[in-house]
């Protein structure tokens, strides 16, 4: 039997489609408009491995655009998504640090269950995108920052952690003549600095994994490391833990509804859904 978890984040869009294990996976950027997009990467991770919709056995939407997801059985929350999928590939993990597009999370772990989180979604600072703002000022992609930053012998200290500001704070940097790689490690702290700060108010615990499309990003994840004092834990694939969640908790209702002889809840419209990828 196959499992889908679709998980739509404010800036990327993940599907997994797994039996035991993940069989395929899709990552895109997330546009306005979910309901097709959601479509579109379902059909692309149904191609990678030949198989029709109409043999999943049940999908579950996370992530916060996961009601635009016509075709899904069920719609769960991001925090116990990204709980089953951490457990699932790290079962020591006691807490995991998320940090996407637009917010970043801090969720305690045990055996799978959360036990506690909280999360900054009203903010840029500490997320994704202030990484990205901070790039288009640079004239860098986001994929050389880690690096880069990395080489740095000096770091900047960059005061504001607030977007506008650390912008102004950055362009007034490069204008002092600070070499770009200090520039690049003042702002990885800044980050790490902020969300250390949030996270620690869940009482951290080893041991800890860092999610999210910023974990791509060797700088702050290093940034992270000093402030909490010990490595951290990297999924090979960082986007991919929510949308592995969700394909999981798909397995276990499906298991519990054939062991218990219920019925399979699966939505009327997934006869729909079934025909238009077809």
């Amino acid at each position: 039997m196959y499992f889908a978890g679709v998980d739509i984040g404010s800036t990327m869009t993940k599907v997994v489609i797994m039996d035991e294990e993940v069989i395929s996976s899709i990552i895109g950027p997330t546009g306005p408009e979910h309901r097709r997009l959601a479509n579109r990467v379902m059909e692309d991770a149904l191609r990678q491995i030949g198989i029709p919709f109409d043999e999943i056995a049940y999908v579950v939407a996370t992530g916060y655009g996961r009601i635009n997801v016509p075709f899904a059985d069920k719609q769960i929350t991001e925090i116990t998504c990204h709980a089953k999928g951490v457990n699932s590939l790290f079962p020591t993990v006691r807490t995991a640090i998320d940090i996407g597009g637009q917010d970043a999370k801090g969720i305690k772990i045990v055996n799978g269950k959360v036990t506690g989180f909280i999360m900054n979604d009203k903010c840029a600072a500490g997320t994704g995108r202030f990484l990205e703002v901070m790039a288009e000022v640079l004239g860098l992609e986001l994929d050389q920052m880690g690096e880069l930053s990395m080489k740095s012998r000096n770091k900047v200290k960059i005061s504001s952690t607030c977007t506008v500001f650390a912008e102004q704070e950055v362009i007034s940097r490069i204008a002092d003549g600070a070499l770009l790689e200090d520039i690049l490690a003042g702002l990885h702290d800044a980050i790490a600095s902020r969300v250390y700060r949030m996270v620690q108010r869940l009482k951290i615990e080893r041991d800890v994994v860092v999610t999210g499309g910023v974990a791509k990003n060797t700088g702050v994840v290093k940034a992270l490391e000093n402030y909490l004092g010990f490595p951290v834990l990297v999924p090979e694939e960082p986007l991919l833990t929510g949308a592995i969640g969700a394909a999981l908790i798909g397995r276990e209702l499906t298991q519990k509804a054939l062991e218990s002889g219920q019925p399979i809840e699966t939505k009327v419209r997934r006869l729909e859904a079934a025909t238009f990828f077809k």
